[in-house]
């Protein structure tokens, strides 16, 4: 194989450290969801709420990882 006939076999999708991180911090995300099913009375700035705790914590990873998203995009651009 010649220069211009690289293969592609470090960007074939394998399984990296990160991949496998990442996929560790989602379990246990979803087991501290679903660990904590109990209802609870949250504040939203000025109502008080009552909703599962599970759903709480959902909104928030969900919220982080948006944002986490959002900055990883952001940062490749420039």
């Amino acid at each position: 194989m010649g220069p211009k006939e690289t293969s592609d076999a470090g960007r074939s999708g394998g399984v990296t450290s990160g991949r496998i991180a990442i996929a560790v911090l989602i379990v246990l995300t979803l087991i501290l969801i679903f660990e904590n099913t109990t209802r609870v009375e949250i504040r939203l700035l000025i109502p008080l709420v009552t909703m599962p705790l599970y759903l709480a914590l959902l909104g928030t990873a969900l919220i982080g990882a948006v944002c986490g998203w959002y900055g990883a995009t952001r940062r490749r651009r420039r």
